[in-house]
């Protein structure tokens, strides 16, 4: 057995929808050396169900205490919230878990309030593979990257980019290509759904040279990335197909995507960039 007496260290959850009511039950489980102390959502009442099961009970807080209650703050909310959730954590010098990262774009100077502060920022690899392929080919160069991203209609209404452009895709039939762009474009327009095109981005060449395709496509009932890269180090091509979670915007990988992430912070092994 580990010293007991070793403290734990203090996780808290920014949003209680499919990604953070599932981290929290695996943080209530059991994560090794951390433990969960506070969540945050805007309709609590409609949690305290499963909340009240849970096996210690989190303190509830309005979003702007977590950073005191916590060591690390994983934020699981709509990205208009990010920069209240993201700025009180890395500017006392901790740890935010960042699943809107397309937020981050519009909030650069999070990053250097990281920097000045001793934070750190982490975006946990979500719905997609192979982002430590690709950081490990942007210590040299990278030429090209582009994504090709499928997802079935009910995961892409509603998004700005197509109320702004009118494009109405309820009833088609057949695949249709609804965006063609960068990455920082397709993270503005589709919000809810680009973030992995965002992390992909970050990972390498950046959100203005990686180059992103969408396609609504009623044959499909998986979120599909394709991404396509060309380096000076190696070419590659990566496929993932992701079942959705009760949130159809979301992939359930995303959710053990942050589990596995925090059982990486404290193990004894860990594999991977």
């Amino acid at each position: 057995m580990g010293n007991s007496s070793t403290a734990k260290t203090k996780v808290a959850i920014a949003g209680l929808g499919a990604i953070g009511m599932e981290v929290a039950k695996a943080l209530d489980s059991g994560i090794e050396g951390l433990e969960l102390s506070a969540v945050s959502a805007a309709n609590v009442w409609k949690h305290r169900p499963w909340l009240d099961q849970l096996g210690k009970a989190p303190a509830v807080l309005p979003i702007e205490a977590l950073a005191d209650a916590a060591d690390i703050v994983i934020e699981c909310a709509p990205s208009r919230l990010v920069r209240s959730i993201v700025a009180p954590v890395v500017s006392r010098g901790k740890t935010a878990v960042v699943l809107s990262v397309g937020a981050l774009l519009e909030n650069e100077d999070l990053i250097a309030l990281a920097k000045v502060h001793g934070g750190q920022i982490v975006v946990p690899t979500g719905a997609l593979i192979g982002l430590d392929a690709m950081a490990a080919a942007a210590v040299r160069t990278i030429h090209s990257v582009r994504m090709v991203t499928r997802k079935p209609v009910a995961g892409l209404l509603g998004a700005p980019y197509l109320v702004e452009h009118k494009i109405d895709i309820a009833d088609i039939k057949a695949p249709l290509q609804i965006f063609d762009g960068t990455a920082r474009e397709a993270a503005r327009g589709f919000p809810a759904n680009l973030n992995v095109a965002v992390a992909l981005s970050l990972a390498g060449i950046g959100p203005d040279r990686t180059r992103v395709e969408i396609w609504a496509d009623p044959t499909v009932t998986r979120n599909t990335h394709r991404i396509e890269v060309d380096a000076d180090s190696a070419r590659f091509s990566m496929i993932i197909e992701n079942i959705p979670s009760e949130n159809p915007k979301t992939g359930r990988i995303t959710a053990l995507s942050v589990i596995a992430c925090l059982r990486k912070l404290r193990a004894p092994l860990r594999i991977g960039t």
